[in-house]
């Protein structure tokens, strides 16, 4: 354990920003408080003393505080302490592949000999260099990206991406058409709305956005710059297993959710954009992969940072991108590629929704997922109870077993599995298992 002497200030944000009652240390003869730190939860333990100050008046008394941190974990603890490691359902920020993580763990101070962390780094050093490249490439394999697209790595999430893609595709008196199956997708739309002419070529939202249109109910412009979907919706837990056909139009498609989940025919897209903090890797970088020939059509007004010619020109670096999240990705990609590529990514991902969907079925009714079968997302799935109170039971009961992240969004309650690449089998193996049970519990 090692021992920090810090101010009773700053003793008591920490303990106002745990949310732990602060204590008046002025009335205490050596109060002992157990609190978190406001970074990264760490257990911390304060302890605070009356002492006399050097020099000064007769009764002045001066309040410290020690605040002591437990020593880090090794990494052999870590690779031993597998079961310290919960299941985690989140939609994102999500888990990340074991390996990767320690991988990550193991660069961390030195990376490859270099003499320092990948946070450390200059962007436009040789180091980091290799990095952002090889993560390119890699990508550029796992999906077969042709030649006529570039790759950028930028910064903002894919929700900055709703207001730069009209601006770098349309005039403000350009049409662009939106297909709306979700909440991501109506978000986008509206977006636009500030930057182009926005029409709404198809809502799911009068049937609670629980299934894909037809090609006859898409009904879209003549002329439109471009079309947008959302191929995987996370909050309602529709993915999109065939693509609409636009015809002469630009196939804009937001993958945050489901990005390198499985082959997708990029030549299909003018524009493939997705947030890593899902599948590929930490929050903090949006992939966008864009068709070389629409670059160069920026509006006059469009913010330097949102104009992908700039970045294309500068190979992402056009001001310091997000380097340590950009290293993990690139971790991520070298995984995938090991793992046999993106049709055994597909192929796992389809066994284990099966199985989530499987136990959902033979409930008779106990589970229910609100979406049509045929468009249910390998990626993120949604289902309900009977009542709130029974969803909440079941969420403090997986939490007591390590499977955490399951409450469903806020805005559509009941229970949500994220299963993205990363979650193992296992994992919905265990789900499975408590399903199973709690229903026995609670079955009349």
């Amino acid at each position: 354990m090692a021992a920090i002497s810090v101010s009773l200030s700053v003793v008591q944000e920490a303990m106002a920003l745990s949310s732990v009652p602060v204590c008046n240390a002025g009335s205490l003869k050596s109060p002992s408080v157990a609190m978190r730190s406001s970074f990264g939860g760490t257990r911390l333990k304060a302890s605070c003393l009356k002492t006399r100050a050097s020099g000064s008046a007769p009764g002045s008394l001066v309040t410290r505080c020690t605040a002591t941190v437990p020593a880090s974990t090794s990494a052999k603890s870590i690779d031993t302490a597998n079961d310290a490691r919960v299941y985690n359902f989140a939609a994102g920020p999500a888990t990340l592949p074991a390996n990767v993580v320690k991988q990550a763990q193991a660069d961390l101070f030195n990376w490859r000999g270099s003499g320092m962390s990948v946070m450390e780094m200059s962007h436009r050093g040789k180091e980091f260099l290799s990095i952002i490249q090889k993560a390119e490439a890699d990508l550029r394999t796992l999906l077969k990206i042709p030649e006529n697209y570039e790759v950028l790595f930028l910064q903002g999430g894919a929700s900055s991406q709703f207001s730069a893609i009209p601006l770098n595709l349309c005039t403000p008196e350009d049409t662009a058409d939106f297909i709306v199956t979700g909440s991501w997708g109506d978000k986008a739309y509206k977006e636009a709305q500030k930057y182009c002419k926005a029409n709404l070529s198809f809502t799911g939202k009068p049937g609670k956005y629980t299934n894909l249109p037809s090609e006859s109910e898409i009904k879209l412009t003549p002329g439109a710059k471009f079309v947008h979907i959302c191929a995987n919706e996370t909050i309602q837990g529709v993915e999109f297993k065939e693509y609409p056909n636009v015809g002469d139009a630009i196939l804009v498609a937001d993958m945050s959710s489901n990005f390198c989940s499985k082959p997708v025919d990029v030549s299909k897209f003018g524009i493939i954009y997705g947030g890593v903090q899902k599948n590929i890797g930490p929050a903090g970088v949006v992939i966008v992969i864009i068709r070389k020939d629409l670059l160069g059509n920026a509006q006059p007004q469009t913010p330097t940072m949102f104009d992908y010619k700039i970045h294309a020109e500068n190979k992402s670096l056009y001001n310091t991108p997000p380097c340590f999240p950009i290293y993990v990705c690139g971790l991520v990609f070298d995984d995938l590629l090991a793992q046999g590529g993106l049709e055994a990514a597909e192929e796992r991902n389809i066994e284990k929704a099966s199985l989530l969907y499987d136990a959902i079925e033979g409930s008779n009714g106990f589970y229910k997922c609100p979406v049509e079968k045929s468009v249910r997302s390998l990626m993120n799935v949604p289902f309900t109870m009977q009542t709130p109170e029974l969803e909440a039971e079941f969420i403090k009961e997986a939490a007591a077993q390590g499977m955490v992240q399951l409450k469903g969004h806020r805005s559509v309650g009941g229970v949500r599995a994220s299963i993205y690449n990363a979650m193992p089998k296992a994992g919905v193996e265990k789900l499975v298992a408590l399903m199973k049970s709690f229903q026995s519990k609670h079955s009349s």
